[in-house]
């Protein structure tokens, strides 16, 4: 358990390189517990509502089962080239349209980063998170998670978005035509994290890309945002613990569990929603020290520069050719264009 002020101070934990295998023992046993008790991702299948053309890819409005009888809706974006191909599951920021945001040109500028993947020859699978696009339920506003902590007090609702993802992961793999030994994962904002929380405890995942979603408690004007909330609750075990001025990890512990595979990082100096990144550098360093102990150093990438809390397309190229060298066969070839 570690104060606030220890962290403000600069004491971040240490990664502990030599010991990493026990370290990383040790960081998941305080990290599950705030994630809850997540189910094992069931045999994957999936329902195709709709299936059509769009520019140079299929695009299949899908729902597919998840292990705790709910059901998660998305947009499944197969390319027109020949497989197999690498596999992108895109996870949508915090947009009342969820999946829309970035899978279809009239999302957002910016954002339509998995629509992009699929003109780049990935296959792309877009969810819809609870409380976003269509699983928005009745009587609920966008990303108010009242009803779902009432209802399921074992499992916070992040870890809900993780169980889904693993689902979503398995269904990717089982798609005809892609490669499921090449499947990533990409996001903005709330997806740049569920992505790194996803990729820590799923090795299927190769490759992570985060823009705008790595921070640290240090420094963090609002470390409550972590916690119960009156509209998103991240991880509600948090709130007691916070209210002490403890909390039982530190971000860059999390994002650890993803080494050695590769990982790109995207922090804005001017992020309005994360303005700690100092800090927040300062703990991708501890963490490019444990990828560089175990010999991954250029598996690690993080771009800093100036911007909001945006994606930017001269980062999202940069992030593009990352995946591409990770992801794709030394032979493979592909477009680079971005969607104005």
């Amino acid at each position: 358990m570690y104060r606030w002020d220890e962290l403000d101070a600069g004491h971040l934990p240490s990664l502990d390189a030599p010991k990493w295998s026990m370290r990383r023992e040790e960081i998941l046993s305080r990290w599950l517990p705030v994630v809850g008790e997540l189910p094992t991702p069931c045999e994957p299948t999936y329902q195709v509502l709709a299936d059509e053309h769009a520019s140079g890819h299929r695009r299949l409005h899908i729902v597919f089962p998840t292990a705790d009888d709910d059901q998660v809706s998305a947009l499944l974006l197969l390319p027109e080239t020949p497989g197999p191909w690498p596999a992108m599951l895109a996870l949508h920021p915090t947009s009342d349209d969820g999946k829309g945001d970035i899978a279809v040109a009239s999302g957002r500028t910016n954002r339509r980063y998995g629509l992009e993947l699929a003109q780049r020859g990935y296959a792309v699978l877009a969810p819809d998170t609870i409380t976003a696009g269509e699983r928005i339920r009745a009587g609920d506003s966008p990303f108010h998670t009242a009803r779902f902590v009432d209802e399921h007090p074992r499992l916070s609702p992040v870890g809900k978005m993780i169980a889904d993802h693993r689902q979503a992961v398995s269904v990717l793999g089982s798609v005809p035509g892609i490669d499921g030994t090449r499947i990533g994962v990409i996001g903005h904002s709330l997806g740049g994290y569920n992505g790194w929380f996803l990729a820590g405890l799923d090795d299927r995942v190769k490759a992570v890309v985060s823009s705008c979603g790595f921070v640290t408690f240090a420094g963090d004007p609002d470390r409550r945002r972590w916690g119960q909330r009156a509209w998103f609750s991240h991880f509600p075990a948090l709130s007691p613990m916070l209210e002490r001025g403890l909390v039982p990890f530190e971000f860059h512990e999390i994002l650890a569990l993803v080494a050695p595979r590769p990982l790109f990082t995207w922090l804005a100096l001017q992020d309005e929603y994360f303005p700690n990144w100092p800090q927040a550098t300062r703990a991708l360093d501890q963490v490019w020290d444990l990828y560089r102990a175990l010999g991954a150093a250029d598996a690690m990438v993080t771009w800093v520069g100036h911007g909001g809390h945006d994606f930017p397309a001269p980062v999202r190229e940069a992030a593009y050719a990352f995946l591409d060298r990770h992801l794709r066969p030394a032979t493979a070839t592909a477009s680079t264009t971005v969607i104005p």
